[in-house]
C-alpha cells in the first residue's frame, strides 16, 4: 500500500531582510502545479518503455552470485568489447554504489534469487564493431521470470538500451538488499533521432564534462551528440590540415583545444553507448574565430569607401574560400565517422557584405540585385556541393531551407525558430525533407520553477500535415547553448530537464500523465544523483543517496 504524503506549507513569518531573496516568489511565476509527493516507487523507469508489465513477484540479487552472460552461457560474450563494457556499467549501476554505504546484505528469507541475465543478439551481424546510425535497430525484449532474466535484441544498440532498463528495474530496501520484480518489456524508440546539442565554443567544455554527459545521455536513451564545436568566440577544434585555426582562434592553444586524440576519445566513448557524434561547423556566419587563423577567409567590412578593420561572414566571392572549405571538410569527413555533418547556415548578418564594394560588384554581375539572401544561397549551394563529394549527408538550420537553397533529397532540416515552428515543420515536410525539431527545447532559456513540464508537453507531430509528412520527422534535439554555461554548471542545468525531452522522443505518444511523470522523473533524478551525476532537483525533496561530488 502506497501512502500519499501531503506536505504542509510552513507558517509565514514576517521578517525584514536587507539583501537578495532566493526562492519564494509569487505563485503565478512558480510551478503550474505542486504535485502530491509520494515515496519513490520501487520501480521507476525512464523513459517509459513502449510495453511493460511488472508483477508483484520479486527476486533478490546478490553481487557475489549475479552475472551477465551472452546467450551461450559464456561470461566473456561473443568477443564484443562494446557489450563487455556495457555489462560492466550495468553491474556497477546495480551493485557498485551499495559498497559505499555498507556491505551487500543477504537476500530476504524465502525469496527466490535471480542469478543471471542472458543477453541474446539475434542478428548474425550484431554491428558490435560498427557505429550507430540513423537506421540502427534499437529495439529489445526483456523478460524477468522464475530465477532467470533474458534480454533479446537484434543488434547491440538495442541490447545497450535493454541493459539500462534492466539496471533501472533493480531496487533496494531500507537495509540495502537488492531486488527485482518479474517483468516483461517490449521496447523501441518512437523517433530515431534523439539528440543533445552542447556548445563548446562560447565556453570551452573539458573532455571529462563531455564524457560525463555522454554517460548521462545513455542513461536517458539519447542517441545523438550534436557537437557545436566552434563559433565566433573560439575555435577549439585542432585541425591537422589547418593548425592555425586553433592556434590563433582558440581561447588558449594548449589548454582549450580538442586534439585529434580527444576527438577520437569522445567518438569512441559515445559509440560504446550507442551514441552518434555529429559535429557542427557553422558557416558563413558565426565564423569570427575562423578568420584569426585563415587569412582572407572572412569579408572585410567597409566604413564608407575605406575598410573599417573589422570582418563579417565568410567571403563568398573568392575561389580561395572554396579551396579552403574543400580541404577542411575533407578532413572533417575522415575524423568524424557519422554519415552526417551539421553545416549550420543560420543567422547570417548581411551588414558587412552590403558595405563591401567588391561584393556589391559581384552582386551586380550575377544579377542578384540587392537581395543578399541570393548571395547566401550562392555560397551555401557551393558548400553543399563540396560536402557531397565527401559522401557525407548534411544537416542545416532552417534558414537555409527558408532562403530557397537547392538541397539534396536526404538533407535534414533542423527547425529551431520557436515562434512559427509548427508552420515551419509543415512547410519543410511538405517539400519532402527529413526534419528534426529543437524550437521548443532550448534548455539554455531557464525560468523559475519546473520548466521540464513545458518540454514534456511538446508533441513533435503537432502540425498540419499528412501522415506521409509526419513520417519525415525523425526526432529532435534539446539544445544547451553556452553563453552562460561552462563545465561548472552544465550538468545540473541540463539534467533532469533534458530527461523530459528524452521521454517525449522515446516513449509512446499517449504517455502524457504529468503526475506519473513527476514521480518517475523524481526517482530517475535520484538515480542519476546516485550514479554520480549532479542533476538538479525538480522540487522540494530528498534522495536516499545524496550527491557527494564537489
Amino acid at each position: 500500500m502506497v501512502t500519499r504524503v501531503l506536505w504542509r506549507k510552513p507558517t509565514l513569518v514576517l521578517v525584514l531582510v536587507v539583501g537578495f531573496c532566493y526562492g519564494r516568489q509569487d505563485k503565478s511565476v512558480r510551478d503550474e502545479f505542486e504535485p502530491v509527493l509520494q515515496p519513490p516507487n520501487r520501480v521507476s523507469l525512464w523513459p517509459l518503455p513502449q510495453k511493460v508489465q511488472i508483477s508483484d513477484v520479486s527476486f533478490t540479487l546478490s553481487s557475489s552470485s549475479f552475472r551477465i552472460v551472452d546467450g551461450t552461457g559464456s561470461s566473456s560474450g561473443p568477443d564484443c568489447a562494446l557489450l563487455q563494457d556495457a555489462y560492466r556499467r550495468c553491474y556497477e549501476y546495480m551493485f557498485g554504489f551499495a559498497k559505499k554505504s555498507g556491505p551487500n546484505h543477504s537476500r530476504r528469507t524465502g525469496t527466490a534469487e535471480l542469478t543471471e541475465l542472458q543477453v541474446l543478439i539475434t542478428s548474425p551481424d550484431s554491428e558490435c564493431d560498427g557505429f550507430p546510425g540513423l537506421s540502427s535497430d534499437e529495439s529489445y525484449e526483456l523478460s524477468v521470470n522464475e530465477q532467470s532474466a533474458v534480454l533479446t535484441a537484434r543488434k547491440v544498440w538495442g541490447a545497450l538500451h535493454g541493459l539500462e532498463t534492466f539496471s533501472q528495474l533493480v531496487y533496494e530496501d531500507e537495509n540495502g538488499a537488492k531486488s527485482i520484480n518479474a517483468t516483461k518489456i517490449s521496447d523501441f524508440p518512437r523517433f530515431a533521432h534523439r539528440g543533445i546539442l552542447l556548445d563548446s565554443a562560447r565556453h570551452f567544455l573539458p573532455i571529462k564534462v563531455i564524457l560525463a554527459n555522454l554517460e548521462t545521455m545513455a542513461m536517458n536513451k539519447f542517441n545523438v551528440f550534436h557537437w557545436h564545436i566552434v563559433d565566433d568566440q573560439s575555435f577549439p577544434y585542432m585541425s591537422q590540415t589547418f593548425p592555425d585555426l586553433s592556434k590563433k582562434g582558440s581561447y588558449n592553444p594548449y589548454t582549450h583545444v580538442y586534439t585529434p586524440t580527444d576527438v577520437k576519445r569522445v567518438v569512441e566513448f559515445a559509440r560504446l553507448r550507442g551514441i552518434r557524434v555529429i559535429p557542427e561547423f557553422d558557416t558563413p556566419g558565426h565564423t569570427q574565430s575562423w578568420g584569426k587563423g585563415q587569412t582572407d577567409l572572412l569579408t572585410p567590412c567597409y566604413s564608407g569607401s575605406k575598410p573599417s578593420g573589422t570582418f563579417g561572414p565568410v567571403n563568398p566571392i573568392l575561389n580561395t574560400t572554396y579551396d579552403f572549405m574543400r580541404r577542411f571538410f575533407k578532413e572533417i569527413s575522415t575524423v568524424f565517422p557519422d554519415a552526417y555533418i551539421h553545416l549550420g547556415g543560420d543567422e547570417v548578418d548581411f551588414t558587412c557584405w552590403k558595405s563591401n564594394p567588391d561584393i556589391q560588384q559581384f552582386m551586380v554581375e550575377h544579377g542578384f540585385g540587392k537581395d543578399y539572401t541570393k548571395l547566401e544561397s550562392f555560397y551555401i549551394q557551393k558548400l553543399l556541393d563540396i560536402v557531397s563529394t565527401t559522401s557525407k549527408g548534411y544537416m542545416i538550420w532552417q534558414e537555409v531551407f527558408d532562403n530557397g537553397v537547392k538541397l539534396k533529397p536526404d538533407t535534414v532540416v533542423h527547425v529551431w525558430i520557436n515562434g512559427a515552428s509548427n508552420e515551419e515543420m509543415g512547410n519543410v515536410t511538405a517539400a519532402g525533407y527529413t526534419t528534426i525539431l529543437s524550437a521548443p527545447w532550448y534548455l539554455d532559456l531557464i525560468s523559475y520553477g519546473q520548466d521540464w513540464q513545458r518540454y514534456y508537453k511538446v508533441e513533435p507531430l503537432n502540425f498540419n500535415g499528412t501522415e506521409a509528412q509526419k513520417k519525415l520527422v525523425i526526432g529532435g534535439e534539446a539544445c544547451l547553448w553556452g553563453e552562460y554555461v561552462d563545465g561548472t554548471n552544465l550538468t545540473p542545468r541540463l539534467w533532469p530537464r533534458a530527461s523530459a525531452v528524452a521521454e517525449r522522443l522515446w516513449s509512446a505518444k499517449d504517455v502524457t500523465d504529468m503526475s506519473d511523470a513527476f514521480n518517475r522523473l523524481s526517482a530517475h533524478r535520484c538515480r542519476m544523483v546516485q550514479r554520480g551525476i549532479p542533476a538538479q532537483p525538480l522540487l522540494y525533496s530528498y534522495c536516499p543517496h545524496e550527491y557527494k561530488g564537489i
